[in-house]
């Protein structure tokens, strides 16, 4: 009797312990969706939302219930039959979860939820801001003075987004918010803030594959940026040959290495832009070496013919894992990089005039 006495209240405690273990519960709505339809927790594997969970939804209300260990990016997302229902991103992680879904998304209840919340508070109405200017220069009619002012209010627009969006990594990078915000958010950071960043990131995050990545390209960066000296690498010509880097560097007073690929639409875009730089001061020693990122070589040969692209050319024909690219940190295309005779890197990532406008003052 003892014994049985003894068992019984040890599974009493031992059932008190586990519910008492940290839960999460996450208490929603949805708007205009019919009682018996479902709501998902997702996770995104590349673009598409695997489901992980379901909830039905009554009354335009929905619940689910379960333990998390850590804090992780998930998504709560409706599927109608046809066309796009709402979805959010978020955190799973133990506590009480609010979650709106509709016109406007919000989640909040949990600390990571929160913060990432007041982000998206901060940042929405700015891309929402910047969309509609944008609308407005592509549309027909819209003059050429109209647009230099709308580029002007997109550009300020722009800036205002980047503040916001290193202030809320850097005051985060201890945690799940600033990790998650950061690998996608860090093409629009200078070398500096970069570099901030990754002196600051917490050991436990530093093994997370997108993390280890970028902290791997910020590094190649920084061995190859502004006032450095170049890094050689060798990748084959148009005909397969091997090509040095160091050689169409020595030949030229200032070379421009353009990282770019046939698919890439910005950098078909910008291609006229580097092709007339390349007529008006080749003649005064400046050269080109087009690195392409890509994985077809009838498609990058086809490229070249089409635009003009009158200069040296090598690729490895292995898309981003092009080796050139990896050693100069190229995270995304075009990019480019401006070197001088004696391998001195000059400037990087030069677009549009500012190309022609740093030669004028180079090449005089």
């Amino acid at each position: 009797m003892k014994n049985f006495v003894y068992l019984f209240a040890a599974g009493t405690m031992a059932l008190a312990a586990c519910s008492s273990d940290p839960a999460y519960k996450i208490s929603g709505t949805i708007e205009n969706v019919a009682d018996g339809e479902y709501v998902y927790l997702s996770e995104a594997k590349g673009r598409e939302l695997i489901k992980l969970d379901s909830a039905v939804v009554t009354a335009g209300a929905f619940t689910f219930e379960g333990r998390q260990d850590a804090p992780i990016a998930r998504y709560i997302n409706y599927t109608p039959k046809e066309g796009r229902g709402p979805r959010v991103d978020f955190f799973l992680e133990n506590g009480n979860i609010t979650v709106a879904l509709g016109e406007n998304n919000s989640v909040t209840g949990t600390p990571n939820n929160d913060i990432y919340q007041a982000y998206k508070n901060e940042s929405l109405p700015l891309d929402k801001q910047y969309g509609e200017l944008y609308k407005t220069y592509r549309a027909e009619g819209t003059t050429d003075e109209q647009k230099a002012e709308l580029e002007k209010q997109m550009d300020e627009i722009d800036a205002k987004k980047n503040d916001i969006i290193f202030n809320t990594i850097d005051a985060n990078i201890n945690n799940v918010v600033g990790i998650h915000l950061w690998p996608s958010n860090s093409y629009s950071m200078t070398m500096e803030q970069l570099l901030s960043l990754a002196s600051k990131v917490p050991a436990e995050f530093k093994e997370k594959p997108s993390i280890a990545k970028l902290l791997k390209r910020i590094e190649a960066m920084d061995n190859t940026w502004i006032g450095k000296k170049f890094t050689d690498f060798t990748l084959p010509d148009l005909e397969g040959n091997p090509m040095k880097l160091s050689d169409i560097i020595a030949k030229n007073k200032y070379t421009l290495i353009d990282f770019w690929a046939s698919w890439c639409g910005p950098c078909r875009a910008e291609m006229p832009n580097v092709v007339a730089a390349y007529k008006e001061y080749n003649k005064k020693g400046f050269g080109i070496v087009g690195v392409s990122l890509d994985s077809d070589a009838n498609a990058w040969k086809a490229a070249i013919e089409k635009m003009g692209m009158t200069w040296d050319h090598m690729s490895d024909v292995k898309g981003w894992e092009c080796e050139g690219a990896a050693i100069y940190g190229v995270g995304s295309i075009p990019a480019t990089v401006l070197v001088a005779q004696d391998g001195t890197i000059i400037e990087r990532n030069l677009r549009g005039e500012a190309i022609k406008e740093k030669l004028a003052e180079l090449l005089k």
